[in-house]
């Protein structure tokens, strides 16, 4: 059995992205995502944050660069892998993801609300609120007025 390191994040970007590039020419965008989870101390909730170093290689790393502001909401999906160094005499280590994918989900600080964007360079359709999930067409009363063979999925719950 193969071993398995694989990360799934949505936060949001703590600063710009730094694009650098290796000395054989490959670009490496660089960026840091802060998410956050709640829990329970005494009789409060608070909030826990983590900060993760993420890296976007090639050229998706070069396109989405320009749009990777601080404060955006993104999607991260890739593997792990953990750096070790020694410094002070101390032994120091880090996660960094290797992102295989980054999708723009929304606004920020750093551009506009709407807009979005895949790790592949093709546009998404902006997400303009609830909605996209409502059904303008009329239903159909009750069982009787419903053709059996019906493709209509207007009832359906939309995930």
């Amino acid at each position: 059995m193969a071993d398995l390191s694989v990360a799934v994040l949505v936060g949001r970007l703590t600063r710009d992205a730094e694009l650098k590039f290796t000395n054989s020419g490959q670009a490496i965008c660089h960026f840091s995502v802060a998410t956050g989870t709640r829990r329970k101390k005494g009789d409060q909730w608070v909030d826990e944050p983590s900060f993760w170093d993420v890296d976007l290689w090639g050229k998706q790393g070069e396109s989405l660069n320009q749009y990777l502001t601080k404060g955006k909401l993104v999607a991260v999906e890739g593997t792990m892998r953990q750096d070790r160094w020694e410094q002070d005499g101390q032994t120091r280590s880090k996660v960094i993801i290797n992102a295989n994918s980054v999708q723009l989900l929304g606004g920020g600080q750093g551009g506009p609300s709407s807009s979005g964007s895949n790790s592949s360079g093709g546009q998404q359709t902006p997400y303009s609120g609830a909605k996209e999930w409502q059904d303008d067409a009329p239903r159909a009363q009750g069982p009787a007025s419903r053709a059996p063979a019906s493709d209509d999925f207007s009832d359906d719950i939309p995930f």
